[in-house]
């Protein structure tokens, strides 16, 4: 299936990661991207200018086709600012650090009431209706910090935002809050994507920072929480896509796709989450051509709308390719933070893992071991329902400080580190050569 490496592959492979590091564009992109365009929540006009400036940079870069794919996505506003104080059973007012989950209901002015604790979603699961009736529930569900993947410790925790609205309101609750998906302990709340049962009456739904989290725990007797959030749905708004393209020569008719999402939550400026992702799938396409690199499969880049609530920009590029009767080889997605690179990951046949594991001799020297089976991305998951059997490929880079800034604020610009970055691009352009090599 695959053939043997030689001297040739060692020397391109090198040139990519030179270029990336001492010609790069990554960095100065997701500058751009991060404080030109900033937070790009799917349906604001920030999201539209995200495109807008994807679709240009892309163009800049000379490759052999540039367009845009149209789509429809959801259309939230977090609204007014979200306000938050606890009351404690002294008569002491402490502010708390709050956000609302994405696609959450407002709270219609001030919302106030006895808050309940629960250490986990099962415990919630398991109260009677007279524990939780017109009271708040506060889920305290901590990630599991032995886990040394930090994406199975998000994992674990994940239904309590998933469906926390819904466990706490069959059972009467007035609202829900959790305690953010993070790790550290730290004063940032962390948004994300909730969901609501049309059979079931939907109660306003936040996050608390961590700290306050503590803080809440610490305290005696009774709690009382106040708070109000001003979110607002309205309907579904058109967006898009953002794809380029280089030729394949002799297989141009069979297509790996690769990508990351340009949109992203609406605190922070989205660098990790995923504006590296963005800008390391810009830059591997460019080193590529920067180097002449002819490829055999057609390169497809796609910059994906609407990865963070809703998907439909990876669902409608599924249909969309197939509905055309496209050949798809594989897929590949950067979706993980601007860290240090390890591996990569193949949601496939052992052969495709096998394929991948080939790589390392060569990509061991720049610190990239971690080749197995594993997940590739939510926005080319999709692909699998059109293209049975299609191998699909996850970046993976160093997961320990992720969840210090996934969905918060803290994820601007500069929490993002050049050579990291660099070396991210580099890494996805040699993987890139190789996959395309030895399909």
């Amino acid at each position: 299936m695959f053939t043997t490496y030689g001297q040739e592959d060692s020397t391109f492979i090198r040139s990519c990661f030179n270029t990336a590091l001492s010609e790069g564009k990554s960095y100065s992109d997701l500058r751009e991207l991060c404080k030109k365009v900033g937070a790009r929540l799917s349906g604001s006009v920030e999201a539209e200018m995200a495109v807008e400036w994807a679709f240009q940079k892309l163009n800049t870069y000379g490759f052999d086709r540039v367009y845009k794919q149209e789509i429809m996505v959801p259309h939230w506003e977090r609204g007014t600012k979200e306000a938050a104080w606890i009351k404690t059973n002294t008569g002491e007012l402490i502010p708390m650090k709050i956000l609302a989950l994405g696609g959450s209901v407002g709270t219609q002015g001030s919302l106030r009431g006895e808050l309940i604790v629960f250490k986990h979603l099962d415990e919630l699961i398991k109260a009677k209706p007279k524990q939780i009736q017109d009271k708040i529930v506060l889920i305290d569900q901590k990630m599991n910090e032995q886990e040394l993947v930090t994406f199975h410790a998000y994992g674990g925790c994940y239904q309590i935002r998933r469906n926390g609205a819904v466990e706490a309101a069959k059972l009467g609750a007035k609202a829900v809050l959790i305690r953010s998906l993070a790790l550290p302990t730290d004063d940032h709340p962390h948004t994300g994507s909730m969901h609501y049962d049309d059979k079931v009456t939907k109660i306003p739904a936040a996050a608390l920072s961590t700290r306050d989290c503590e803080l809440i725990a610490s305290q005696k007797g009774k709690i009382e929480f106040i708070f109000e959030m001003d979110c607002r749905v309205y309907p579904d708004a058109p967006s898009h896509n953002v794809i380029a393209e280089i030729k394949g020569s002799s297989n141009a008719d069979q297509i790996i796709t690769f990508g990351g999402h340009l949109d992203s939550w609406d605190a922070g400026e989205g660098a990790h989450d995923d504006g590296a992702g963005v800008v390391h799938c810009i830059e591997a396409l460019r080193i590529l051509k920067e180097l002449g690199y002819r490829p055999k499969h057609t390169l497809r880049l796609v910059l994906f709308m609407n990865e963070e609530n809703g998907n439909f920009g990876g669902k409608s590029y599924a249909k969309w390719v197939h509905e055309q009767g496209e050949k798809h080889a594989a897929a590949l997605e950067s979706d993980r933070g601007g860290f240090v690179p390890r591996g990569f990951a193949c949601d496939g046949d052992t052969k495709y893992v096998q394929l991948i594991q080939s790589f390392s001799e060569l990509l061991k020297p720049y610190g990239l071991h971690d080749f197995g089976p594993g997940y590739g991305g939510v926005d080319i998951s999709p692909l699998k329902n059109e293209y049975p059997g299609i191998p699909l490929f996850g970046f993976v880079p160093d997961s320990q400080r992720y969840f210090d800034f996934h969905h918060a604020e803290s994820d601007v610009f500069e929490a993002v580190n050049q050579r990291e970055l660099e070396l991210g691009c580099a890494s996805m352009a040699a993987f890139l050569y190789l996959l395309d090599k030895n399909l």
